[in-house]
């Protein structure tokens, strides 16, 4: 039987990219998944695709930037299900003018609120039922980028991604006598829909050499899987063909 037969997960940005993948590699593995994002068709429709496949979802939309509507899209999972086992916060993105040359405010605050903001958001409303029942397990989608520093994402992804790591680390630390643990996975190129926000787009030729959606799907069912007394506090993961080692990369200035 499933490790996770019995278990809710809820993860967010589970619309597109690494949240899907991983919300349907939970699902299969015999978790009730809560799929949430801001696109309502492109939940269903992906929820639909989940479900003929032998899963338990549902989805709604949120925006996990909105603190309010994440408390009670958080207190309503918990009313119809019973509990959070498992948070997956995947929800993220980037702009075009991401360099200090055209970076605006409104640029550097989009991302802040979906990266980091709506990271703090979810695990605030999963920590006080995660508390009383003495388990959990939150996996935080960081990045290669918030590990070490690179200008190809620029400041706001950045800054926005080492916070992730950092708030991550003190789950650990203030919550383990809880029975909570906290992992922040930080993937490398991942040919996901959010390469097509960079200003000059990778190949397809570069993407079929990243890192593929499913491969972090897996990366986290890996952590969701082990056992109460495990905690991953990291995981640094990365394409053998590693352009942050190779190059290759496009230009890295809006000029």
């Amino acid at each position: 039987m499933s490790a996770l037969k019995g278990k809710v997960a809820w993860v967010t940005g589970a619309g597109t990219g690494i949240g899907l993948s991983a919300a349907r590699a939970l699902a299969l593995a015999g978790a009730t998944v809560i799929m949430t994002g801001r696109r309502e068709q492109l939940l269903l429709d992906e929820a639909k695709a989940i479900k003929d496949l032998g899963g338990n979802v549902r989805c709604e939309v949120l925006d996990v930037g909105d603190p309010e509507a994440v408390d009670r899209s958080g207190a309503r999972v918990l009313e119809d299900c019973g509990s959070i086992d498992i948070l997956v916060n995947s929800a993220g993105t980037n702009v075009l003018t991401r360099y200090w040359d055209a970076q605006t405010y409104e640029g550097w605050r989009s991302v802040m609120s979906a990266n980091l903001d709506g990271t703090f958001n979810t695990t605030r409303a999963v920590l006080p039922a995660m508390r009383t029942r003495k388990d959990g397990c939150i996996i935080n989608v960081s990045s290669w980028a918030g590990a070490y520093h690179t200008k190809l994402t620029g400041a706001a992804y950045n800054a926005s991604k080492s916070g992730v790591i950092a708030m991550t680390e003190t789950i650990n630390m203030e919550e383990a006598i809880h029975g909570i643990r906290a992992c922040a996975i930080c993937p490398a190129e991942v040919a996901t829909p959010l390469l097509d926000k960079r200003p000059s787009p990778p190949s397809q030729e570069e993407r079929d050499r990243m890192l593929q959606m499913d491969d972090l799907g897996q990366t986290v069912l890996f952590v969701a899987q082990l056992p109460p007394r495990a905690c991953v506090n990291q995981i640094i993961i990365s394409p053998t063909w590693n352009r942050m080692y190779l190059g290759g990369f496009e230009k890295t200035s809006t000029d």
